[in-house]
């Protein structure tokens, strides 16, 4: 039996941070309601240039949007705000990324739905939480990296602020995120009670680097991990290698095993750890014609053998198609609306009992609208009315 069967899930979220958190709960047995505005849908559909001009569905709306049922629904009317709060009376969990004040404008606020239902998990998620100065700023990954030092701890030799292209604090904010969905539901158990569970990507960014924030706020001082070691990047005859020499007492000797030449080492002024990290750029001019001569799997293979840490730089594509990757069921098959089956990231969570499984591929806009309306109770009658009314769109308009 799947962790989350029976639990209902109202997803009003958008983007990245709190749709991937919804589709964990989906991943692992809850119905996850996707509602989302007519017309276009949520921003993330229309936000795949390559897939719009072909009439094909959102890569990225693909890549967090499985296991779950689409319902549109007009939240500037009266009628379709109606519908989410009668929809919310027997959810368990409503999770949503508005601005703080948007959903309390629209008569969905958490302390007006529990009045109504109080076991209701109410799970929201913002850029930089429901209170201080910038609590009513939009919030955007990138504009977090900036904001909380990752973007300038990040910088590029040249000094240069650098940001990160995948998107590791909405994807941190959304863990967390659903994290707190699976504690209060389970604080709920014992008091019968829901609750409301916040958390923003500012809070995630800086959480994310605790380490170096400990070495920051204790002593002063900033922690930058690639020069900690002897850590470099080398170019090999056909790619390039990343070698780490964190943990090891003298990593120089061990680089210089792996290569199969003289022990640097032994050399006035390094022989300890300490002392080579104090030369490590000499000690990199050293040994980059050493690995230049060599090819990528050859240096990995040396390396391996002297329990030196160490990777070859691949692209995202050879990644994706790596065989450990595939070992670990990171990329799952998903159907489409369509019928075809597209390859997705999958759930990295593994259970012996109870694993994630794809129960849904990404709906089409509205695909199930009916459904869900008819599940509420609603008559023909009544689904016809309020669509003449603007609060809904019942047939699939959009991918």
């Amino acid at each position: 039996m799947s962790i989350l069967k029976g639990a209902l899930v109202l997803d009003l979220s958008e983007v990245y941070q709190a749709p991937i958190a919804a589709q964990v709960l989906g991943d692992f047995g809850a119905t996850v309601i996707k509602i989302e505005r007519p017309g276009s849908g949520e921003i993330l559909r229309n936000y795949d240039s390559y897939a719009t001009a072909r009439n094909a569905m959102s890569s990225y709306f693909a890549a967090v949007n499985r296991n779950k049922k689409s319902l549109v629904v007009d939240l500037k009317t009266e009628a379709g705000r109606a519908i989410v709060a009668r929809l919310a009376r027997t959810a368990d969990v409503l999770i949503h990324n508005y601005r703080p004040g948007v959903m309390e404008r629209l008569g969905l606020g958490y302390e007006q739905l529990k009045e109504a239902n109080p076991r209701l998990v109410y799970a929201e998620s913002s850029g930089y939480g429901a209170t201080g100065p910038l609590a009513r700023n939009p919030g955007q990954d990138m504009a977090i990296q900036s904001l909380s030092g990752i973007a300038t701890s990040n910088a590029r030799p040249d000094g240069a602020p650098a940001l990160v292209n995948t998107p590791v604090v909405d994807f941190a904010a959304g863990m967390i995120l659903a994290q707190g969905v699976v504690l209060a539901l389970l604080e709920r158990e014992r008091s019968g009670i829901g609750q409301k569970v916040s958390t923003c990507l500012l809070d995630a960014a800086i959480a994310m680097q605790s380490l170096e924030a400990a070495s920051q706020l204790i002593y002063g001082y900033e922690t930058r991990w690639i020069d900690k070691s002897l850590n470099f990047v080398f170019q090999t005859k056909d790619g390039w290698i990343t070698v780490l020499g964190f943990f090891r007492p003298n990593p120089l000797q061990l680089l210089c095993n792996a290569l199969q030449i003289d022990d640097l080492s032994t050399r006035a002024g390094l022989a300890t750890a300490a002392a080579q990290l104090e030369r490590k750029a000499e000690i990199y001019d050293l040994l980059r014609p050493e690995f230049v001569r060599l090819t990528t799997a050859e240096c990995l293979a040396s390396l391996v053998k002297q329990d030196i840490l160490c990777s070859p730089l691949l692209s995202l594509a050879e990644a994706l198609d790596h065989p450990q990757v595939r070992n670990n069921g990171m990329v799952v098959t998903v159907p489409m609306p369509d019928g075809k089956q597209v390859e997705v990231v999958g759930n990295p969570l593994k259970f012996s009992r109870t694993p994630p499984s794809v129960t849904y591929g990404p709906p089409d806009l509205g695909a199930h609208s009916r459904e869900i309306l008819e599940f509420l109770g609603f008559t023909d009658e009544e689904i016809a009315r309020h669509g003449d009314e603007g609060a809904f769109g019942v047939t699939a308009s959009a991918r």
